[in-house]
């Protein structure tokens, strides 16, 4: 069997982060990197979308960055400027082929295509088996989702981002290209949280996203319904469908990392990566992945690697609420953004606030409640 220094499974945007950094930084230069994905990863298939203040690592592949957003509600309204943070598109195409056009040209990396079949921390090392052969490393990363016990456990809540999305042409200027719809509530509820999501690319281009944060999805023509009734709301009605794109993102407090092992992490989506209480993945997976590439020069053991932090108990008591509270998500983040700075609330979605800020933006939100999650959390669950 073949032996590596380092497995990646998955070409997502952990993996090939992870691969990319490793590349760039001459601590990895003299060890042998395998990546391994079931599928070439070359097409738009998703787009990610993070804010970040001034320039940023992957400017070279945004398609489109905003300085205004807009928030809205029958409760509250607001287009906000968000300087110093920029609002940014990068899709998936242009981030895949940058990528692998810089790892083809490092000789201690190989790419294979092969299906994962399953992996063994022996203590000493990793055996990796796929469907045409099995491999050896001293330390793999998963990016590859295997276990549906964050599906199945009861302890910690969960909730779906789930969504779908059009990219349309009008014939006619349609849009304001200098303001992105971060949350538009002003449609209906159905009992649920929805919201549409509206990335404008030019006066006559935008992808529009019907958007939910709710356990159970929904058939393909009810989304694509909502679509049109929001499109015809704002006068749209000759337009043309370019593409289209569809997503579930799993939203969830669940400790991913209890799966890790002293030579065995799981990375992005698989190991709790994504924010929990918001579905934004990009941005805190290139933070995670810069911190993983400092750990790996100064510790063996991965099971050490994630930690909890202060964060990660607001997105639970958020998450309890509003899997409890599916019905009233348009007025809690309305409350949120009316009594906020919208760069406060990105600062803080971001994880970056002081503790000091942390309590400010948390006494916007309705105290009761929360403190009944508190409550029922520590001697109820």
């Amino acid at each position: 069997m073949q032996k590596y220094d380092y497995i990646i499974i998955g070409t997502g945007a952990s993996g090939l982060m992870l691969a990319y950094l490793m590349m760039i930084d001459s601590y990895f230069d003299e060890k042998q990197v395998l990546l391994i994905d079931k599928e070439v990863k070359n097409q738009n298939d998703r787009t990610w979308c993070f804010w970040e203040e001034e320039k940023g690592s992957w400017d070279t592949i945004v398609s489109k960055k905003w300085n205004h957003i807009f928030f809205g509600s029958k409760h509250f309204s607001d287009t906000g400027n968000i300087l110093p943070y920029q609002y940014k598109l990068i899709r998936s195409g242009d981030f895949y082929n940058f990528i692998f056009e810089f790892l083809h040209q490092k000789p201690n990396i190989t790419i294979v295509q092969e299906t994962l079949i399953g992996f063994v921390d022996e203590g000493n090392i990793v055996e990796v088996e796929t469907d045409q052969r099995k491999y050896l490393g001293n330390k793999v990363f998963n990016s590859v989702l295997l276990s549906r016990e964050f599906k199945n456990q009861k302890k910690y809540p969960l909730l779906n981002q789930h969504f779908i999305g059009w990219f349309i042409k009008t014939k006619t200027p349609a849009f304001d290209e200098e303001t992105a719809t971060f949350m538009d509530f002003d449609l209906d509820q159905k009992g649920n949280t929805r919201f549409m999501y509206v990335l404008p690319f030019s006066k006559t281009e935008a992808l529009f996203e019907y958007t939910l944060f709710s356990k159970d999805l929904l058939e393909e023509e009810e989304y694509e319904k909502e679509i049109e009734i929001y499109l015809s709301s704002k006068g749209i009605k000759e337009y043309q469908v370019i593409e289209k794109e569809k997503g579930c993102i799993p939203m969830t407090c669940y400790e991913f990392r209890k799966q890790n092992s002293k030579n065995i992490l799981h990375i992005g989506t698989a190991g709790g990566w994504t924010k929990a209480s918001t579905g934004f993945t990009f941005r805190n997976t290139e933070k995670k992945v810069g911190e993983l590439i400092k750990f790996l020069k100064k510790n063996d053991d991965l099971s050490r690697f994630d930690k909890r932090t202060k964060f990660w108990y607001y997105d639970l008591l958020f998450l309890d609420l509003l899997s409890k509270e599916n019905q009233n998500g348009a007025a809690l983040f309305s409350r949120l953004f009316k009594r906020n700075k919208t760069t406060q609330i990105l600062k803080f979605l971001d994880e970056e606030t002081s503790f000091l800020e942390d309590l400010k933006i948390m006494s916007t939100m309705p105290s009761g409640k929360f403190v009944k999650m508190v409550w029922d959390r520590l001697f109820k669950k």
